[in-house]
């Protein structure tokens, strides 16, 4: 922790401030707390599953195509980049960054809107995670995170906005990200050609998927390094969001890559109103918070936890007929 205040910046969080966890636990003699809770997310079983949540196309045929585990270590990357140019702290920032998605849904944002109608209060996958790390993880134990890691993870997403610098720096990484990674698997499921994206936007970025994301990247340091916040200096910053925009149209919404939605939409439904009639057949862990949390919200954790292919076969199980053989 000596090593902080000699080598960050005034702005930056130092670990001696934390604000803590809610369950103290003793010092460790190697790592600072926020070293802690990166292994404490590397090693969840949240974390490995991500591997096998899609990240826009739904189980596609492919190895180089991305999950929902490669973007979040190329967000961690990219967030870890900026907090190291800006002389925040890389172990704060790496840690929300690694626990960003640990609540994603199988089925990346389908499956997210299709638990959205069904869960109470509805479902939005950054508070999920938050979730995760607080009660479903070890056991629905929860890890036991700091507050300013768990605060990263909270809010990374829409308007929210985390109470530290480091913290910020993830919804950008996070943005930067996904538009670059999801150019790059567009273009190869022939359903984007890098000429259907505005000239006047790549002349800003860039041609190239490397060229895009320094661009990116460096607008955000150079905002940060002369105002000590975060954010992106013109004309990066509207050119980015021109090109998110543009993907909404030509990807997300692609009526190639958004063609299993239904059936997205669908497979969860009948997953959810199955196990609303068989609680009992949820794993006994997912039922500590039944009495606290109802049988809803509960059943929606496990949904929310499973792998896209974990779904399909649970699915699969539950509804599709298997062949009678004589034994």
């Amino acid at each position: 922790m000596k090593r902080e205040e000699q080598f960050l910046c005034k702005e930056a969080f130092l670990t001696k401030n934390t604000r803590g966890r809610m369950y103290p636990i003793d010092d460790c003699p190697v790592r600072t707390d926020f070293q802690r809770d990166r292994d404490k997310i590397t090693h969840s079983k949240a974390f490995r599953r991500l591997m096998h949540k899609m990240q826009v196309f739904l189980s596609p045929v492919g190895d180089h195509y991305r999950t929902r585990l490669t973007h979040t270590l190329e967000v961690t990357q990219i967030a870890r980049t900026i907090a190291r140019a800006m002389c925040l702290n890389e172990d704060l920032t790496e840690a929300a960054a690694l626990g960003h998605d640990l609540g994603h849904t199988p089925f990346g944002h389908s499956g997210e809107r299709a638990l959205d109608k069904l869960c109470p209060g509805g479902f939005r996958h950054y508070e999920q995670s938050l979730r995760v790390v607080d009660k479903l993880e070890n056991n629905c134990k929860g890890l036991n995170l700091t507050y300013e890691v768990r605060d990263g993870i909270l809010n990374h997403s829409g308007d929210n906005l985390a109470c530290t610098l480091e913290g910020q720096i993830i919804k950008f990484a996070d943005r930067i990200a996904y538009i670059n990674h999801d150019i790059d698997d567009a273009i190869r499921a022939g359903i984007l050609k890098i000429t259907d994206i505005p000239k006047e936007i790549l002349d800003i970025l860039g041609y190239t998927h490397s060229d895009r994301i320094t661009a990116m990247v460096t607008a955000v340091i150079n905002y940060g390094t002369s105002r000590q916040k975060i954010g992106m200096v013109e004309p990066y910053g509207k050119a980015m969001m021109d090109l998110r925009n543009f993907l909404f149209d030509a990807v997300y919404t692609n009526p190639v890559a958004k063609s299993e939605d239904e059936k997205v939409s669908r497979t969860i439904a009948f997953l959810f109103e199955y196990y609303l009639k068989h609680i009992d057949e949820l794993p006994k862990e997912y039922l500590t918070y039944l009495e606290t949390d109802g049988k809803e919200r509960v059943i929606c954790d496990y949904i929310a936890g499973m792998t896209d292919r974990f779904a399909l076969a649970a699915f699969e199980e539950l509804f599709v007929p298997k062949t009678w053989q004589y034994k």
